[in-house]
């Protein structure tokens, strides 16, 4: 793989990275509410989840979803059903200090290292990006180098793309400190999520 070959994955991944979907929205809303230290298991989670939907694709499962479509039928409802969770989850999301509600309800919390890697694989963003990257880059004479390569580019590029999104979040903190203000962006985070659901409905 050439040099050129390389830099082309690198702007791909970028691109892609730093775009708006859903991964991000969830980042910059967990930035805001929970702060960067909190995040960091999810950011890590979506660069993991990420590049095993890549590694997965390079090696087959692509094609394997072009054969029955009936399971990518599945993988679109499962991720809409997940995403939808999530969308709600954000919505509720309240400032979770130590003198945390006085009502009871149950303390809210970011996404873990697994549920922000298990996510990338419902997520339609992830295998659009997975099924470019490996029909646009994946070599027919070193299938598997190509793959590793292509996987580990687009692994390094991802994580400070997407830590960026929770940095926007942290520097929202301090105007979003007014209760109101941070209830109604995380509605607007929520309602951003669902709308990412619109490519599933084409």
């Amino acid at each position: 793989m050439t040099f050129e070959t390389i830099l082309a994955i690198a702007f791909f991944a970028l691109v892609g990275s730093v775009s708006p979907g859903p991964s991000n929205f969830m980042l910059l809303a967990s930035g805001t509410n929970f702060g960067f230290r909190r995040t960091v298991p999810q950011i890590l989670g979506i660069t993991i989840g990420l590049s095993s939907v890549m590694l997965a694709v390079g090696l087959g499962l692509g094609a394997l979803l072009t054969a029955y479509p009936p399971l990518g039928l599945a993988l679109k409802i499962a991720g809409g059903a997940y995403l939808l969770t999530l969308a709600w989850r954000i919505a509720m999301s309240r400032p979770t200090s130590r003198s945390a509600s006085n009502d009871g309800a149950k303390a809210a919390r970011p996404l873990t290292f697994l549920e922000s890697a298990a996510f990338q694989w419902v997520n339609p963003k992830a295998w659009v990006a997975a099924l470019t990257a490996m029909a646009a880059y994946a070599s027919a004479e070193s299938p598997f180098v190509s793959v590793a390569l292509i996987t580990l580019v687009v692994a390094v590029v991802n994580l400070p793309s997407v830590a960026v999104w929770a940095g926007f979040g942290v520097a929202l903190r301090r105007f979003l400190s007014d209760p109101v203000r941070l209830k109604w962006f995380n509605i607007v985070m929520a309602l951003l999520l669902v709308a990412t659901l619109w490519p599933l409905l084409k």
